[in-house]
């Protein structure tokens, strides 16, 4: 099941109550701990080529783009 399949299931289960909660309970996605999901771009929301070193939280595409304006240089 997509997260876009999930979604509109609860839209059509919100009319009924006690099916919704059942739905909560056994399809809901799971809080994820560990893995490469649980660390996304704070910009576009990716969760490929991930910088968090000095908090940055950023994927490499987005830190080219915002590097020059947070400061960075760029040598060679």
């Amino acid at each position: 099941m997509t997260a876009s399949d999930y979604r509109k299931m609860l839209a059509q289960l919100k009319v009924k109550p006690a099916i919704y909660q059942k739905f909560i309970k056994h399809n809901a996605p799971k809080k994820r701990s560990c893995g490469i999901n649980t660390k996304r771009c704070r910009r576009c929301g990716t969760c490929h080529g991930h910088i968090s070193k000095y908090g940055l939280n950023l994927c490499r595409r987005c830190f080219r783009e915002v590097a020059v304006k947070m400061g960075f240089k760029k040598f060679s």
